[in-house]
């Protein structure tokens, strides 16, 4: 498939041109747009998300998963594929393949310059709508901070920040913890980016 299909698809087309596929691509409102591929630092935190919170959840009902999984936004008919999903219950997956998530309950995304505003503004608008949906998380690349958004009884999302590698944040949908050590083992950080945290979102 091309970076951008101009002749509008259906998404039973793209699913099936998408399960041939060598490399991902998002659908939504019939088309079909290539997912650029992470550098070596947003592969870094991405793995190191999923094995923490994996091993977490070992021995119970919640599960972990890596980009490979795809997610289907109901409300947008946005179908994407988040860096890291968690979920607390059993999956409840789309159509006889089963590789299509409904239910995600925590959606992980690593920051790069090539998505960051996409992942703050309408990706993020479209997750939002789904009902599982209770955390979001954003992850700078380039200094060490961890946003993090938890939905409330009320339907607003409270924000919280760490900024600090002896900071843990707490995922209280999926009862894990995510320490800002194990989130950045082995990801080197400058320190002219590390002292000036809007460096953070650069890829």
């Amino acid at each position: 498939m091309a970076v951008a299909v101009a002749e509008l698809i259906s998404p039973q087309e793209y699913l099936e041109l998408e399960r041939k596929s060598e490399t991902k691509h998002e659908y939504i409102a019939g088309r079909v747009i290539e997912m650029a591929g992470g550098s070596e630092k947003h592969n870094t935190i991405a793995s190191n998300v999923l094995i923490t919170l994996g091993f977490q959840l070992r021995g119970r009902l919640g599960k972990a998963y890596s980009s490979d999984m795809r997610v289907y936004v109901p409300a947008t008919g946005l179908y994407t594929y988040p860096d890291v999903t968690a979920i607390a219950d059993k999956p409840l997956l789309d159509d006889s393949e089963r590789d299509i998530l409904l239910n995600p309950t925590v959606i992980v995304e690593v920051l790069s310059d090539s998505t960051e505003q996409y992942d703050r503004g309408e990706k993020f608008q479209n997750y939002r709508t789904i009902d599982s949906l209770q955390e979001y998380i954003m992850i700078a690349q380039d200094s060490h901070r961890v946003e993090h958004y938890v939905r409330q009884s009320n339907g607003q999302w409270l924000f919280s920040e760490a900024t600090s590698l002896e900071a843990t944040i707490h995922l209280p949908s999926i009862d894990c913890e995510l320490p800002l050590r194990d989130v950045y083992d082995k990801v080197e950080i400058s320190a002219s980016s590390a002292s000036h945290p809007l460096n953070g979102h650069q890829g």
